[in-house]
């Protein structure tokens, strides 16, 4: 090979491991918004749970094993716990 193919490989390789840079530094941005909606899906499913659990009746509610205070205190947490 001549020295021009060894220089036009190694600018090709610089080029390759620069826009490589960018993609590593987005990922941590990535997992915090997917983490971020993963939890808002899971409030939103307890928010969900908690809306049926108080249309449920006593009779209901002795099948499940679920006191009065249970469910009362279940329904006072906000939905992010």
């Amino acid at each position: 090979m001549e020295l021009s193919t060894y220089q036009d490989r190694d600018r090709a390789m610089k080029n390759v491991l620069d826009f490589s840079i960018p993609s590593v530094q987005s990922k941590p941005c990535q997992q915090r918004l997917r983490g971020l909606l993963k939890r808002l899906c899971a409030g939103l499913e307890r928010a969900r749970t908690r809306r049926l659990l108080a249309q449920l009746d006593d009779r209901q509610l002795s099948d499940l094993g679920i006191s009065h205070a249970d469910r009362s205190n279940e329904l006072d947490k906000p939905f992010w716990r």
